[in-house]
């Protein structure tokens, strides 16, 4: 068995720091909405940079936004968008930081609506990827296509994370990803 081709072909220096988020996240069902509110949220502020800058910043992402606490983000003020774009620990961009506070806010009304984020995301499911990306257009924002497609693969909603030769893929498959679960929407 081998590892999937990106991994596999990557210096011993960048697999030490891709492995373990390939190892141990990616593809993996997220069933906490703060944790699927993070990937969203990495997925965003990864958009014209590489995913590399993003997996070295993460834990100060973490920091940064609380933990990527719902509500906490949801009641962000303008100190709160001031202190981030000061903070060199993450992306500083005024339209990332603005859309994880919207965002947070959007994710709040599905769960009044649907009991969780999870839940809403399952409600859609299975949807294609286009149809995904207008969903998510519709509902959030700074989703576009690549960030929606990253977000459903790195989350268990769409196949493709692994390459089937991969030892993670039978690990993910065990985890029981949505996009292999036989349920249809309602």
């Amino acid at each position: 068995m081998s590892y999937c081709r990106a991994i596999t072909h990557m210096s011993e220096e960048k697999k030490a720091i891709h492995k373990p988020y390939h190892d141990k996240a990616y593809g993996f069902p997220i069933h906490d909405d703060n944790e699927l509110f993070c990937r969203l949220i990495l997925e965003i502020n990864q958009a014209g940079l590489s995913w590399e800058t993003i997996l070295k910043k993460q834990d100060s992402f973490r920091k940064a936004y609380h933990n990527f606490n719902i509500k906490k983000i949801a009641a962000y003020k303008a100190a709160d968008r001031k202190r981030l774009m000061a903070d060199p620990g993450v992306i500083r961009n005024r339209l990332k930081i603005n859309a994880a506070i919207e965002n947070a806010k959007a994710i709040l009304l599905l769960q009044k609506e649907f009991g969780s984020f999870e839940k809403w995301l399952a409600h859609h499911h299975p949807l294609s990827k286009e149809e995904w990306v207008k969903l998510f257009k519709k509902t959030f924002k700074f989703t576009g296509g690549e960030i929606v497609n990253e977000f459903l693969l790195s989350a268990g909603y769409l196949p493709g994370a692994h390459d089937k030769d991969c030892p993670v893929f039978k690990k993910v498959m065990k985890a029981k990803p949505l996009w292999n679960s036989k349920s249809k929407k309602k």
